[in-house]
């Protein structure tokens, strides 16, 4: 037998599948684990953001917020007056420049990427915010403006975030890849489980536990 044939024989013997399968199932805990630990750190603290908003959302009605309201009046300049009058008596467009400065000079508030609704009368424009609204209407013939702000607090604002609601295209963002990073943290998760279950026998039944539960709960309390 020459020594290619040797080395084929050696290479195909129990220990040495045995040996291979224990230095492939070694590679795969690893990079398990790195994933793992990896996805886990980056969504460590969003997640018990959502956590505790989910328990805020879910008791709202036993949490009372007490909204601050600020209300001003003033009247818009001959120059804005004139560029609201040029405007279409109907529909929506982007805040003109000019308007957008104007409000954030006069309210302190932020017009700057916002819409505003066009009627013959008045030109309203709505600043939503999470945890809070802030809006502006100013007459067209008079130049009146008035200006409310309402403030819900921290808790409104927090669960706002949870259901992205006026948040933004990079908060919806945030949440997209959030969610990609849990799914890697259950997954990786999972398989782990599957890596330890022999040494663990209690691990299947209490996966199905809180797989079971939910269900169960929906089936006989959700109508």
């Amino acid at each position: 037998m020459n020594s290619t044939s040797t080395a084929r024989a050696t290479a195909s013997t129990p220990a040495s599948r045995r040996i291979e399968r224990q230095n492939r199932r070694a590679w795969w805990m690893k990079q398990l684990r790195t994933w793992h630990w990896i996805s886990g750190s980056l969504c460590l603290v969003a997640t018990l953001m959502f956590a505790v908003t989910g328990i805020t959302l879910n008791h709202a009605a036993q949490i009372e917020a007490k909204p601050a309201v600020i209300t001003k009046d003033a009247n818009a300049p001959d120059e804005i007056l004139a560029a609201l009058k040029s405007e279409p008596e109907k529909g929506r467009s982007a805040v003109p420049a000019t308007l957008a400065d104007w409000i954030e000079k006069t309210f302190g508030a932020s017009a700057k990427d916002r819409q505003v609704e066009w009627s013959a009368d008045e030109a309203y424009v709505s600043m939503t915010r999470p945890g809070g609204d802030a809006w502006v209407t100013i007459d067209r013939e008079t130049g009146e403006a008035k200006f409310e702000h309402t403030d819900r607090g921290w808790i409104a604002y927090l669960n706002d975030l949870h259901k992205g609601r006026n948040t933004g295209p990079a908060w919806s963002w945030f949440i997209d890849v959030f969610a990609v990073g849990c799914l890697v943290f259950c997954v990786t998760g999972l398989l782990l489980l599957q890596l330890y279950a022999k040494g663990r026998p209690m691990t299947w039944p209490i996966v199905g536990f809180g797989l079971g539960l939910p269900i169960l709960l929906a089936i006989l309390f959700i109508h």
